[in-house]
């Protein structure tokens, strides 16, 4: 229920709340060094260029990878 294009925008890193959890997708790209509790590189395939079934199966695996990680997160009973 979230309308990105309406609710959020690109922010600088001074510009973030303290952060528990980064998570890096990969793609070969350098990303910028948050302090975190716990960092995570999911090495992800770069889609650009593809067709729109490599986005999904790129999508997919992000949704999946949360699912997992919000599981791992949740506090036990």
């Amino acid at each position: 229920g979230v309308d990105m294009a309406a609710t959020q925008r690109s922010k600088l890193l001074e510009e973030l709340p303290p952060v528990d959890v980064v998570i890096t997708m990969g793609c070969n790209v350098q990303c910028p060094m948050l302090a975190c509790t716990r960092r995570e590189d999911w090495g992800l395939p770069d889609p650009t260029g593809q067709d729109d079934g490599a986005f999904n199966a790129v999508i997919d695996e992000i949704e999946r990878r949360v699912h997992l990680l919000r599981e791992e997160l949740r506090p036990a009973d």
